[in-house]
């Protein structure tokens, strides 16, 4: 199935503020907010790819997010996304025990964020979202194992619950992602003196 064209524009987006993030890493590898837009665009990138790809990029995602809080630890914004990669790693693992070792993570990094920014209301709900993780998990593996729900009651509920949950998902995780992205590449230059 190919993209449509804002799928197309969102991955061509996120795939200049990657190769971009990459570029400045040269120059200064210590930039923690660099590595947390670089971090995001996988994320994003990620689920535009085989099943294979999308688990290598969030991989690396995690790596940046982690590069990045070795350099902040208390960098809030960067453990909200590595919270949401590691749910999304949870979410593409088949097995529920290895999944709820991620949405445990996931649960941490937001729980940090939280912590480092109380009050604000999207790590807070995400903080909440996290326990229905394995839920989501549980729907979304048997979907696929069985290539549909097996009858109309089970359809209904996942079309409904399964649906709103995954773009909830994927709302907030693009909507905060682009944003921060763009508002950083969009930062204008000091003016001389």
């Amino acid at each position: 199935m190919e993209p449509s064209p804002a799928e197309l524009e969102r991955l061509i987006l996120y795939e200049r503020t990657r190769l971009n993030a990459e570029a400045h890493y040269i120059k200064n590898p210590n930039d923690a907010d660099n590595l947390t837009r670089w971090g995001g665009a996988l994320v994003e990138i990620s689920q535009f790819g085989t099943l294979n790809d999308s688990k290598r990029m969030l991989s690396d995602a995690v790596s940046k997010f982690e590069e990045a809080l070795v350099i902040n630890p208390s960098k809030h914004d960067t453990l909200w996304c590595l919270g949401n990669a590691f749910t999304n790693q949870g979410i593409l693992t088949p097995d529920i025990r290895d999944a709820e070792i991620y949405f445990k993570k996931a649960r941490d990094c937001f729980e940090k964020a939280l912590t480092e920014s109380p009050g604000n209301e999207l790590y807070r709900k995400s903080l909440e979202a996290t326990d229905k993780a394995p839920e989501l998990h549980m729907q979304i593996q048997k979907q696929m194992n069985t290539g549909g729900p097996p009858n109309a009651k089970d359809s209904e509920k996942l079309n409904s619950d399964l649906i709103y949950d995954i773009c909830g998902w994927v709302i907030l995780v693009v909507g905060i992602v682009s944003w921060v992205a763009m508002a950083k590449s969009n930062v204008p230059p000091p003016h001389p003196r």
